[in-house]
């Protein structure tokens, strides 16, 4: 019920709450901001972790609207939180026909991101994990599934997506988490080589699909845009998925350079890797 920018508002005063309190995560955040970003220090550091938690503070706001008990409500209520640019290129890379893959991070609101470009009649299939607790799985899947949303399952995803490209669907990968062999592989992501999502260059080599950058990030009003990149070329290192896992990686960190405020520090994503 509330107005957009009361609940950017409230969502922002709620992050600076958490973060005065040091709660929520502050441990794994600071030792994340530590290990790949040495040289912000004093109080250009501090601003950051601030913002990053109202940024917080914004998505749980934002995450309340997917147990609204109001038909198609997320439907109504994503064009207020997100937009979309650049989906002539997923236009073009959809017209080769042998389907799309997107990699993502988990930057701005990733969700309604994602959920502006099903909007605009894009049907991808998301590959994520079962939710715990049940109830909350079952309620993110419905909203996502009332816009056309659906979801590949890990583990146990890739039959549905191999499934999906052939028939010139479309697919997206989250690429910035940690993903333990035999799906992941060591990759440098900020100087630190750690477990990586491996599969995007083996599956578009196999399938012939196209690969798309998806770069989602927030505006000072607090809307996010997602922004669908041209086609990323793999053709050099289609028979290594080592270094397209290395390009791909590179690029997402590039991402989070520059707008560091708005990712998901509170993610150990340097799992398994010496201190």
């Amino acid at each position: 019920m509330l107005p957009r920018r009361v609940e950017v508002a409230l969502g922002r005063a709620l992050g600076r709450l958490v973060y005065w309190g040091r709660l929520f995560k502050r441990r794994v955040v600071e030792a994340n901001l530590d290990r790949c970003l040495p040289d912000l220090r004093g109080k250009a550091r501090e601003s950051v972790i601030r913002r990053n938690y109202e940024h917080y503070g914004i998505l749980v706001f934002e995450y309340m609207h997917f147990f609204s008990p109001f038909k198609n409500h997320w439907a109504r209520y994503v064009p207020t939180a997100a937009r979309v640019e650049g989906r002539e290129n997923w236009e073009r890379a959809h017209a080769k026909g042998n389907g799309v893959i997107f990699f993502c991070s988990h930057l701005g609101s990733w969700e309604a991101g994602a959920a502006a470009i099903a909007l605009t009649g894009v049907e991808a299939t998301i590959v994520t994990t079962v939710l715990t607790p049940r109830w909350l799985h079952e309620k993110i899947t419905a909203a996502r599934a009332s816009i056309g949303m659906k979801a590949a399952f890990h583990p146990g995803s890739m039959s549905a997506v191999v499934k999906t490209l052939r028939r010139g669907g479309s697919v997206a990968f989250m690429n910035d988490q940690y993903a333990r062999p035999p799906m992941g592989l060591p990759v440098e992501f900020f100087k630190t080589r750690v477990d990586t999502l491996s599969v995007i260059g083996p599956l578009a080599r196999r399938t012939g699909a196209a690969v798309l950058p998806l770069h989602t990030v927030r505006d000072a009003q607090g809307k996010t845009t997602a922004f669908i990149e041209p086609e990323f070329d793999l053709s050099r290192e289609a028979d290594d998925a080592a270094a397209a896992t290395q390009r791909i990686a590179t690029r997402v960190e590039d991402w989070v350079r520059a707008t560091p405020e708005q990712w998901l520090w509170m993610h150990r994503r340097f799992k398994n890797v010496a201190a």
